[in-house]
């Protein structure tokens, strides 16, 4: 039989504090960092609908639409890599995030070159308040350290089984206290955001997040069979200190 031939290497359970190296946990990274900083740049603060049978309209944030994916790669992170280092990728979002809202800040504040027609269109879509900025970063920090921690914990009650269900029940709680602390704490009280509609926007981003997660739940399986194949292990947070301001991994 040829190396070509040979079937998959079965990844080993192990605890976390045991794995030092991995093939695949930089690019999880990447893809984490970008997917977050891309979904608050493009679609925050923007408030869409649809149209229901009655007529109505039901409003939603249009950044619900791939958010949500920095959710399930912080499962596959969680699941696969365990939760320290899933808390070093969160703090490296928030720091990207951080970072972000200061170089727009200084960028919008910068006077623009005589004759350029562009800035009032770069303050509406760059000039977040502090209001906003403070409100996404708590709810990222909130919302993602939630979903980690039952995910992890719910891993090692679970004895590793049942998949589906960590990422789900994980995304219930994470996501609820993202969607339920972001857009009130950001826009509660501003024009265009009547009451109503940010109750609304709430509950959609909250069940359009949990939604999003439970159909892509044969995605996430594949994709964590297939890190765990390649890095070799199946890490359990056992020993793990859940302190999201831990540094240790």
């Amino acid at each position: 039989m040829t190396e070509s031939e040979l079937p998959p290497a079965q990844p080993v359970a192990v605890s976390a504090a045991n794995v030092r190296h991995f093939r695949y946990y930089d690019l999880i990274m990447a893809a984490f960092v970008s997917i977050l900083l891309l979904s608050n740049i493009i679609g925050a603060s923007k408030p869409s609908y649809v149209s229901l049978p009655d007529g109505s309209q039901w409003a939603f944030g249009a950044g619900v639409l791939f958010f949500p994916i920095s959710y399930i790669i912080g499962d596959v992170l969680t699941e696969v890599y365990g939760y320290a280092r899933a808390r070093r990728v969160i703090w490296t979002g928030f720091a990207a995030l951080a970072f972000m809202a200061f170089m727009a800040w200084v960028v919008v504040a910068l006077p623009p070159a005589e004759g350029w027609p562009g800035q009032a269109s770069y303050e509406f879509v760059f000039g977040n308040s502090w209001r906003i900025v403070i409100a996404s970063m708590t709810a990222f920090c909130v919302g993602e350290f939630a979903n980690s921690y039952v995910l992890a914990r719910m891993k090692l009650w679970t004895g590793g089984r049942m998949l589906w269900a960590r990422t789900i029940g994980s995304t219930v709680v994470g996501q609820g206290l993202d969607s339920l602390i972001f857009y009130p704490l950001a826009f509660y009280g501003l024009a265009g955001w009547p009451p109503e509609q940010l109750m609304q926007v709430v509950l959609s981003q909250w069940l359009i997040k949990t939604a999003w997660e439970a159909a892509l739940t044969p995605f996430t399986y594949a994709v964590v069979g297939t890190l765990k194949r390649r890095e070799g292990v199946d890490v359990f947070d056992e020993g793990t200190d859940f302190n999201p301001f831990a540094a240790k991994v």
